[in-house]
């Protein structure tokens, strides 16, 4: 995930980065009445509009999980699992680090320039990397839930 796609995503919804849960939701609940499939009879349309919908979904959720209001909601959880608990594993994809935790937690942090990533890489102590230069630095998001809710 890059800044662009996120950009875009705000796009789709015409929301900006400080957009509350409430805004957000009203506006995916109104974008989904214009572009539900299930009320478009053409079936060429219908095929358009369930790929609309699909993408309003991926925003949508996608957002949800980086606003401000989940961020400070779920800031305790991530400042413990931070700042006592190592790193088992982690890796890169596409611009975004994905690290998992001992205690079973993952995060994915986006926007991550390949040269810090390859410096985590090198780095005697990952962990201790990631608490100076990591987790305070960039976006992120938790996908222990993501795994969780699907």
């Amino acid at each position: 995930m890059n800044p662009k796609k996120i950009a875009e995503y705000r796009k789709l919804l015409d929301v900006t980065k400080t957009a509350t849960l409430k805004e957000l939701k009203t506006i995916y609940r109104n974008s989904m009445k214009e572009d539900h499939p299930d009320t478009i009879a053409d079936p060429v349309e219908r095929l358009a509009a369930e790929e609309r919908s699909k993408n309003i979904i991926e925003a949508y959720h996608f957002l949800v999980s980086i606003a401000p209001e989940t961020q400070e909601r779920n800031k305790e959880v991530y400042l413990k699992t931070t700042t006592t608990v190592n790193i088992q594993d982690f890796y890169m994809d596409n611009g975004v680090l994905y690290i998992s935790f001992l205690d079973g937690s993952n995060y994915e942090y986006f926007s991550v320039p390949k040269v810090t990533y390859i410096k985590m890489v090198n780095a005697e102590s990952p962990s201790r990397f990631a608490r100076r230069h990591i987790y305070n630095e960039f976006l992120y998001r938790s996908a222990s839930k993501l795994v969780a809710s699907e």
